[in-house]
């Protein structure tokens, strides 16, 4: 049971790796990704929103504590990270899948500064990989919870940290999305669509993330949400350090 749990959670890795490579590819249309419009405007929306709506419903109940005690009766508790890690991927897959095109060009730009745009969405890709990467990789994706049952170890408790991205914002993974999803060359009514509905259900799971991680970490977190900006970073105030004496 043990190795197939392991084996569970690489393979829920691998989705989540492909499908974070078709998100690229589908907010730069790459290939002509998006296709051509091929409903009328009020299906496309409906459609459009439906699909980003069950993505972000399931992604945000998904990640509650209540949700969490109940849904570990079902599965194992070493699986619910790597779980909650496919649905995630198959929902963001059915957004792209089932996408209507709304081809209106809000801007296009060429030459030099779309390659400027291009650094842009690189630049956001990489604050997504190195905010997961900065508290644990492997722990984020669910591999670490998997391997750490399969060697019979017991499950660390989570520890409050702030390294680097996580002393300029409090949630730079959410801002590296945010910048993938704004930096495109060419910004259609399609595109613009999922990227104010994404930054709309950014904005409203960050506030059911944040109660979270008030009532677990308590003080220290409150200070920390005191001095540190939610998404947008604050050129003008010293980078946060945690107290020695925590």
């Amino acid at each position: 049971m043990k190795r197939l749990i392991l084996a569970y959670a690489i393979g829920c890795y691998v989705l989540f790796g492909i499908v974070f490579v078709w998100l690229a590819a589908f907010l730069q249309n790459f290939g002509g990704l998006r296709g051509p419009a091929e409903d009328s405007l009020a299906v496309s929306v409906a459609v459009n929103l439906a699909t980003i709506t069950l993505f972000g419903a399931g992604h945000s109940v998904m990640a509650r504590p209540a949700f969490k005690r109940l849904w570990t009766r079902i599965v194992p508790p070493a699986a619910e990270r790597a779980t909650y890690v496919l649905q995630s991927s198959l929902l963001l897959a059915l957004i792209f899948w089932q996408w209507r095109p709304i081809p209106t060009v809000i801007w296009q730009v060429d030459g030099v500064f779309a390659w400027i745009i291009y650094g842009v969405f690189a630049l956001g890709a990489a604050f997504v990989l190195l905010s997961t990467i900065l508290l644990g990789h492997f722990e984020f994706v669910g591999l670490s919870q998997a391997w750490q049952n399969l060697k019979g170890a017991s499950q660390t408790p989570p520890a409050f940290r702030t390294p680097i991205l996580y002393r300029i914002v409090r949630h730079p993974l959410q801002l590296g999305l945010i910048i993938m999803m704004a930096a495109t060359p060419l910004m259609t009514a399609g595109h613009l669509l999922f990227l104010l509905a994404m930054v709309v259900y950014i904005a409203i799971g960050l506030q059911f993330e944040e109660r979270a991680l008030l009532r677990e970490f308590g003080s220290t977190y409150a200070e920390y949400r005191r001095q540190v900006p939610m998404l947008i970073p604050n050129p003008f105030r010293q980078v946060y350090r945690r107290p020695a004496a925590d």
